[in-house]
């Protein structure tokens, strides 16, 4: 199997989505997050190599969730994903600790891996 990744993202449907095509192009999702508590809980919980994370959360925002995870002494490389472009998000996602960033529009399993250096 490929990297390990962590999903989090609060719409189901989404998160079904991009777990069969990121399995389908050969990454290992570990597990699903519906918030940044729980994305923070499981990465500590299941140690992602990858956490492919939402920017709007209901709870913790995802450049903060993201902050968070960039602070880990193991951080996992964090690839933020959005309905939104880049231009609506702004200088906060220029500043974000993440190494890339993607539309939902965009989500495949080749970008990510371009995104992150990974060969699924």
């Amino acid at each position: 199997m490929g990297p390990r990744i962590l999903l989090v993202d609060d719409h189901p449907g989404f998160r079904r989505m991009a777990r069969r095509i990121l399995e389908a192009g050969g990454f290992d999702v570990v597990g699903e997050a519906a918030d940044g508590a729980q994305a923070l809980r499981y990465v500590d919980e299941l140690s992602p190599e990858i956490v492919v994370l939402d920017v709007l959360l209901p709870d913790i925002d995802g450049i903060e969730v993201a902050d968070r995870l960039a602070r880990l002494t193991h951080a996992p490389v964090v690839v933020l994903i959005s309905s939104r472009s880049r231009a609506d998000l702004g200088d906060r996602l220029a500043a974000a600790p993440v190494r890339g960033f993607l539309t939902k529009e965009d989500f495949s399993a080749e970008c990510l891996a371009a995104l992150t250096g990974g060969t699924p």
